[in-house]
Formats: structure tokens, sequence, C-alpha cells
């Protein structure tokens, strides 16, 4: 069965962060889906698309996790222009800000300036995160508590599948439920609130912690996260009439694109045959 050729969409802007590339959580084949489909003049890389802190302890890098970097290079060679914001994973570029790499500029941060003139820092935030600061070895060991995580989740949505269930995430659904976990989203949210309010801009876009979300706060700031492509598979996007999206790329919708790819093929079969 072949995938749906959907209608290109064009916005302004999208937002891509999280995707840990070099690990075996990344969901390279949906990003690659959402890349086929999606075109922008501007693409920020907001962090943690390659995942140096796995791809040092063992290498896995399968032809699909290629495939999303060549996909990227091809976006910069037909004109879009593309920004690459290291994170804490991809923190070996920190080393190479203000050089071009293929097209692709590589920035500790960045101001990006949407259609109605609303100033957004974009950054990938963990520079507000207390552990990886402060305390790399616990960072690590968080590193390892999520991939194995995502194991056990694997199996348990093996079994939901045969059951007839959706997907679910486990790691997801620690987040939010543990109160430590809630707490630290709040505050992750108001430091990263802060300063952009310091760099006088008047929203935040970045990511790192695997949560997409789009809110107004108390001070005032937009604050806008990506998510990422391990679990959520989610982007932002700016359109060109101003407004602001978070883009959920799901197997769901994918398996929908599949069988409306297969309903015109048998549709054409059918014309052909009647012909």
């Amino acid at each position: 069965m072949t995938t749906a050729r959907l209608q290109p969409r064009r916005v302004r802007t999208l937002f891509i962060s999280d995707v840990h590339l070099g690990t075996k959580g990344c969901q390279a084949d949906l990003l690659l889906d959402f890349l086929r489909v999606h075109d922008a003049d501007t693409i920020y890389l907001v962090g943690d698309i390659v995942d140096g802190w796995r791809l040092q302890q063992s290498w896995y890098w399968p032809q699909k996790h290629n495939d999303v970097v060549q996909k990227l290079l091809r976006k910069g060679r037909a004109g879009a222009r593309m920004i690459y914001i290291p994170g804490n994973h991809d923190e070996f570029l920190r080393d190479y800000y203000g050089s071009h790499f293929g097209g692709i500029e590589v920035a500790e941060t960045a101001i990006h300036e949407a259609v109605d003139g609303t100033r957004y820092l974009v950054i990938h935030g963990d520079i507000f995160d207390m552990v990886v600061r402060h305390a790399r070895w616990l960072a690590l060991l968080g590193d390892w508590a999520y991939v194995t995580a995502l194991t056990i989740n694997t199996y348990i949505n093996m079994i939901r599948r045969r059951l007839g269930l959706r997907y679910w995430s486990l790691s997801a659904w620690a987040k939010l439920k543990v109160k430590n976990a809630v707490n630290f989203i709040g505050e992750f949210e108001d430091a990263l609130s802060g300063e952009a309010l310091r760099q006088g801009a008047q929203g935040v876009i970045c990511g790192h912690i695997h949560h997409a979300a789009m809110r107004d706060m108390p001070s005032g700031i937009r604050y806008v996260n990506t998510g990422d492509w391990v679990e959520s598979c989610t982007a932002v996007a700016e359109n060109y009439d101003g407004t602001f999206e978070i883009i959920r790329w799901n197997r769901s919708l994918r398996l929908i694109q599949e069988d409306a790819a297969a309903e015109l093929e048998t549709a054409a079969g059918t014309q052909t045959a009647a012909a």
C-alpha cells in the first residue's frame, strides 16, 4: 500500500526540535512524511536534532536518519533559510556558532520576527534546566531512564494494538502526572518567559522538555514549545496570516493517508476497467 500523495503545504516558518537522530526512539519515518508535505521560507532546528550523548555510547544511524538529514539539506538548497540552534544533546555544535554547514546557520539563539511584528526569542531551553546545568551525571541518568521507559512503552503498545487500543505514552503520562514533573514544567516556562522579557522579546519558542504547548503567560509573554519527534511528533508552524499552530503528525494520520491512497487507487482501477 502506498503513502498518500498529499498536496504540499507551505508555511512562513517551521520550528522543529528534539528529533534525537541516532536513537532508536526517533520517529524518523514520521518526520520524513511530515517534511515531504511541509515546506517553509524559514526552518528553525531548535536543538537536540542529533543525539550526541547516545551516539557516544553506541553508534546507531539507520538509513532513515540519514534520509532526514538529506531532506533538510535539500530544503536549504531549495531556498529555505535554515537556522540550527544546538541543544544539550547536540552540544558539540556549540563550538561552531556563526558557522554555516551546507547552508545551515548555527546560532546560540535567534530573534524571530513574526508577520505582526511580534519578536520571539528562539532557544532550546536546556540552560534553564538546573539538572542539566549543574548535575550532568543526573541528566545522563535521566536520559537512561527515559530510553528505558520508551523500551517498556514499546511492549505495552504492542499489547494495546492487539487489543485494538490507541497508542499510549508511558513517559508522557509520567511527566504530566508526577507532581514534581508538573512543577518543573511550570518553572521551566516561567524561566524561559523571563529570559524573553530580558531580551526585549514578546514571546519565546523553545524545545527541550518534549511537551508541545502554546499559551500566554501571566507576564504577557507568548510561550511556545515545539514538542518532539520521539513520542508526540509535533512541530510548530507560523502561517502567512501570522497565526501559529502546533502540528501533531501521528501514526493515525499516516494510516488515514494510506487508506485514502488505497481508495484512490481502487477508484482509478475501477474506472480503467469500465473504460
